[in-house]
């Protein structure tokens, strides 16, 4: 990988980690994997670089920010963990895809990283291939810069892609990148069932064999938000297959 798609330019990823023997390992091993690579060594620097504070004094200059098209982030990190980092990024209104990084394969910790609204999540140790393919599905699945295409509705669920604006019975939904991304995919197919291998390959793009627990945690959270305020279920479990959108009625 030489290219991020498109662009003819090496896709930029800041790599947040407080080890600097893994800091210096994920340069080396990105670099020559085609990336442009940036490195904070705790999560307040991060936040720095990618939002800097405006200067105390006010004819300086601002400090530059950078703009990366990825974050790899660890979880666990001293003062600002890489939780909060995300959350912090999300709360800003930042959709650069976050991939998680931790020393821990426990479902609370993933839970809380997909929580905060990061888009991934590794387990140390991880062979740099795989870091890389996943990196990759990341950057394929931003979204596209000046895309212009008819709002999606099945029944009281609109989603407007280009605008990245979702509602349900006229309601706006909050929603993070990946519980957007899921939506969208089922407003594409209406009334058809998907199974938790369709929703991977569509929704995070794997090519190599991943937890499909994932999916039902992002249905859990998106099937959530479509039902506040006792709104009607829309979005229906099929047992033993997969999920499927309706536009009203159904079980599951």
């Amino acid at each position: 990988m030489t290219a991020e798609p498109g662009t003819g330019h090496a896709p930029h990823v800041l790599v947040v980690d407080d080890d600097p023997s893994i800091r210096r390992a994920l340069e080396r091993g990105l670099r020559l994997a085609g990336y442009h690579v940036s490195l904070a060594p705790d999560g307040a620097r991060a936040l720095e670089l990618i939002a800097p504070a405006p200067p105390i004094v006010p004819a300086a200059p601002p400090a530059p920010a950078l703009d990366p098209q990825v974050v790899v982030l660890d979880v666990a990190m001293p003062g600002v963990s890489g939780i909060e980092v995300c959350a912090a990024l999300r709360a800003r209104g930042a959709e650069t895809p976050v991939l998680m990084l931790s020393a821990r394969d426990e479902t609370a910790d993933r839970i809380a990283g997909l929580e905060s609204g990061a888009d991934d999540y590794l387990v140390k140790p991880f062979d740099l291939r795989e870091l890389d393919l996943r990196l990759r599905a990341l950057l394929r699945r931003r979204p596209a810069v000046g895309a212009h295409e008819p709002v999606l509705r099945v029944g009281p669920v609109a989603v407007d892609v280009a605008a990245h604006v979702a509602t349900c019975h006229g309601a706006a939904l909050e929603l993070t990148r990946r519980e957007f991304a899921l939506l969208e995919v089922f407003t594409r197919n209406p009334g058809l069932v998907l199974t938790r291998d369709q929703l991977l390959d569509r929704v995070w793009g794997y090519d190599f064999d991943v937890r499909t627990d994932v999916v039902d945690t992002f249905v859990s959270y998106l099937r959530r938000k479509l039902e506040a305020n006792g709104r009607p279920r829309v979005l229906h479990t099929v047992r033993g297959v997969g999920f499927v959108l309706r536009a009203s009625g159904g079980l599951g």
